[in-house]
C-alpha cells in the first residue's frame, strides 16, 4: 500500500501549477484538483444498460515502471488500470470478440508504464512496447491472459499523432488500426483526471466515435478511483470501489 501524497497545506494544487504554466515532472493528484474535477462532470447518457455484465480488473504492478515516482503519479498505476477498464467498457459496441479485448485490455494495463514523467516524453510508447515484448510471461501471469501482437503495436503508437505516422508505422497501422484506435479512444477518455478542461478529451483528434455515456463514465472512474486513493485506499482497492460504483446492477 502506498501512503496517500497529496500537496501538503499551503502548497499550490495541480491545477494552480498548470494554470502558472509550472508543473512538476512528476504530478499527483491533489484534493483540491480533484475537487474542482467532480465539480465539472460532463453531460452523458445513463451507462448501466449500456455496459458489458463482466469486465477483468487489470491493475498493473509498480515494480513495471521505469520510475518510482510515476507509480502514484497521473500516468501511474490507476491510469493504466482505467484504461484497461475502458477498452472493456468499449469494446462491444465495435464487434471486438471477449478473448482479443482482454489481450488489448492487458497491454492497456501497462501502457504508460516505461514513462520517465508526466510531460510529453516522446517515444515513451516505443518504449514500453519493447518491455511489453520482453516481458510477456510476467504480464500474462500477473493477468491470466496474454497481450497480443496487435495489443503490443497498439501500445507502440499511442503516443504518436495520426499525421506523424511514419512508413513503418502506416504499415502497423494498416495491420493493427482498430486496435491503435481503441486504445487511443480510452486513452484519451482517461483525460479527466488533468487539470485543465482544454487537456480533456478531444473527439475531433479521435478516428472513433465517441459514445454518449462514455465521457460521463470516464470521469466517474477518475474521480471515484482518485477519491478512494486519497481517502487511504491502496490501487486496487481504490479502482475496485470506482468499478462498483459504475457497474450495471
Amino acid at each position: 500500500m502506498i501512503t496517500p501524497t497529496s500537496p501538503p497545506t499551503g502548497e499550490p494544487s495541480l491545477r494552480e501549477l498548470a494554470e502558472a504554466g509550472q508543473l512538476p515532472d512528476h504530478q499527483v493528484m491533489d484534493r483540491a484538483t480533484l475537487a474542482w474535477i467532480a465539480g465539472h462532470r460532463p453531460a452523458g447518457a445513463d451507462v448501466r444498460a449500456r455496459l458489458p455484465q463482466s469486465v477483468r480488473l487489470l491493475v498493473p504492478n509498480a515494480s513495471w515502471f521505469a520510475r518510482t515516482e510515476t507509480t502514484d503519479s497521473i500516468h501511474g498505476v490507476r491510469h493504466g488500470a482505467r484504461v484497461a477498464l475502458l477498452v472493456q467498457f468499449l469494446a462491444p459496441g465495435l464487434g471486438l470478440v471477449p478473448e482479443r479485448v482482454l489481450a488489448l485490455a492487458a497491454a492497456a494495463a501497462c501502457h504508460d508504464c516505461r514513462r520517465r514523467h508526466d510531460r510529453d516524453d516522446p517515444g515513451h510508447g516505443r518504449r514500453t512496447a519493447r518491455w511489453l515484448a520482453s516481458h510477456l510471461d510476467t504480464v500474462t501471469s500477473a493477468f491470466g491472459t496474454a497481450p497480443s501482437a496487435e495489443a503490443v503495436v497498439a501500445v507502440a503508437l499511442h503516443d504518436v499523432p495520426h499525421h506523424t505516422f511514419d512508413q513503418d508505422d502506416k504499415s502497423e497501422y494498416r495491420r493493427h488500426g482498430l486496435a491503435v484506435d481503441l486504445l487511443k479512444l480510452a486513452d484519451a477518455l482517461d483525460r479527466y483526471r488533468l487539470p485543465l478542461p482544454r487537456w480533456w478529451p478531444d473527439p475531433g483528434r479521435l478516428r472513433l466515435p465517441v459514445p454518449d455515456w462514455a465521457p460521463a463514465l470516464a470521469h466517474d472512474l477518475v474521480v471515484r478511483s482518485e477519491r478512494a486513493r486519497r481517502d487511504g485506499a491502496c490501487d486496487a482497492q481504490a479502482l475496485e470501489l470506482a468499478l462498483h460504483a459504475v457497474r450495471p446492477e
